[in-house]
């Protein structure tokens, strides 16, 4: 399978609107269909710019010979074509088409006014340019390009040009913003201060613009268009070219004011950081390189080889000299480092203090003063007695209008109690005639029991239980010993 079976093959396994029944569609001239059914003119277009996006983001896009494929940036000349040459549909014929209305709808932008450019690629003025030619010249303009008259004047040839992906950098910038989200609001000057070269090293490892497959490295064109793109259009970052610091709330300038941009101070510290990860990166590289040379000796002392040992080791021991020095010079820049981050904090915390003391000062001017304050006090006291006087009249005045006699309370009071504990004394004297009467019908009982008991005694004794006879048969048997008594018994 060849190359650019391969890109087409490519396309049509992860591009949704690239079916292959759709293929003879997308690779014809269909520049006619603008007029004859542009609702599939426009799903043509769409299909392909996402084509090229999905592309130029993947690293699949060709570049020029010698350097690194971009992945935000499109290269457009004669090797696009054939990289989209299919054996069975050819050349993709309205790819020139595709690419005009690309740059038309801001889509695809030239990477040279992209990067000079000093408004925000989201900027739409209310009027459009004016025409060389007019007003006039305008609606002839429009009259044409409705009748599809002025790509034929143009020519359908493939406009030539690196152009950058719009839809590829918002992506890499909502990474780039999820990514140092924190830094904004908690790191220090210093940890948000980077140079290009730093920050192209370390940022590459996080970036993947294409979910679906192997991250790709950005270039360096690649990056001075994500921080261009930062810096005017989304004012995350400060940026110069060289150095960019992630913006914090703390440098967004007041309004009517010039913000300020990237300083000396910044530039320095980029610089010292660029240099703290080079030199860390060396010694990692030197400890690696003496692990090996004593390997070496070692094998070499094994097998006897005098020569080879003796020179294994002296390049082990110029080796440790030289990360001996780079370790003394990675300390000073690390102390250096430290110090910066110091003063850094202490400005910001002079910042802090200047402001508050503003701050407070303008709410003093609002208090007014001790004086005010004690005016104010006073003042309320004054007020809060009266408040007091007024509630102790009132009361006053209520208790004055109702007379009462005191004397006749009282005695109607002592009444009262008196009637009260008459009732009591009457119930507990009725309590005890019950209970004595209670007592007196208990004494007759026992007195009749004993009678009875004694007479039963007399004629025989009460039958005592015995031993398989029930309660029903002692009381039969009461009952005849009762029938044989005469009334004298």
């Amino acid at each position: 399978m060849s190359n650019q079976q391969s890109l087409v093959d490519y396309l049509v396994e992860h591009e949704p609107s690239f079916r292959k029944a759709r293929l003879p569609a997308l690779y014809s001239d269909f520049t006619t269909l603008r007029t004859l059914n542009p609702d599939g003119y426009q799903a043509n277009i769409s299909a392909w710019r996402s084509a090229l996006a999905h592309l130029a983001r993947s690293g699949l896009a060709p570049a020029p010979k010698g350097s690194t494929p971009n992945l935000l940036v499109l290269n457009s000349d004669e090797s696009l074509l054939r990289a989209l040459e299919s054996k069975k549909y050819g050349r993709p014929l309205a790819l020139g088409t595709v690419i005009r209305e690309a740059l038309a709808a801001k889509d695809l932008m030239p990477l040279h006014d992209f990067l000079t450019s000093q408004t925000s690629i989201y900027y739409k003025p209310w009027l459009p340019l004016p025409s060389p030619l007019g007003i006039a010249g305008g609606v002839a303009n429009w009259a044409l390009k409705q009748l599809g008259v002025a790509d034929w004047i143009r020519g359908n040839g493939l406009p030539k040009g690196q152009y950058v992906v719009v839809a590829n950098v918002e992506e890499a910038g909502k990474q780039f913003a999820a990514t140092t989200a924190d830094s904004a609001l908690t790191d220090s000057r210093f940890e948000r201060t980077w140079s290009k070269a730093h920050f192209l090293q370390t940022y590459n490892e996080q970036v993947k613009l294409d979910q679906g497959a192997e991250a790709k490295l950005l270039t360096s064109t690649d990056l001075d268009v994500l921080l261009t793109f930062l810096s005017r259009d989304k004012d995350i970052i400060l940026y110069d070219g060289s150095t960019f610091k992630i913006k914090a709330p703390s440098d967004s300038s007041p309004s009517g004011q010039q913000q300020v941009g990237i300083t000396a101070e910044d530039t320095t510290v980029a610089s010292i950081k660029e240099l703290i990860s080079s030199l860390t990166h060396q010694t990692h590289l030197l400890a690696s390189r003496i692990s090996d040379l004593d390997k070496t000796a070692r094998a070499a002392v094994a097998n006897k080889n005098r020569i080879a040992a003796l020179a294994a080791l002296k390049q082990k021991k110029l080796t440790e000299q030289t990360l001996e020095a780079r370790y003394t010079s990675l300390t000073q820049l690390e102390a250096v480092a430290a110090k910066i981050q110091e003063a850094t904090d202490s400005v910001a915390m002079m910042k802090v203090m200047e402001t508050s003391s503003r701050v407070l000062e303008s709410l003093n001017e609002q208090v007014g003063g001790v004086e005010r304050v004690e005016d104010l006090t006073s003042r309320l006291r004054e007020q809060m007695a009266e408040v007091d006087e007024v509630s102790t009249i009132l009361a006053e005045a209520g208790t004055s209008q109702v007379v009462v006699d005191e004397e006749e309370v009282d005695e109607e009071l002592e009444a009262m109690l008196e009637e009260e504990t008459g009732k009591r004394q009457k119930e507990r004297e009725r309590e005890e005639e019950k209970r004595e009467e209670e007592r007196q019908r208990e004494r007759e009982q026992e007195r009749e029991a004993e009678e009875l008991r004694r007479r039963l005694e007399a004629i025989g004794g009460v039958p005592m239980a015995e031993p398989g006879r029930t309660e029903r048969e002692r009381e039969r048997e009461v009952e005849r010993l009762m029938k044989g008594m005469s009334i004298d018994d």
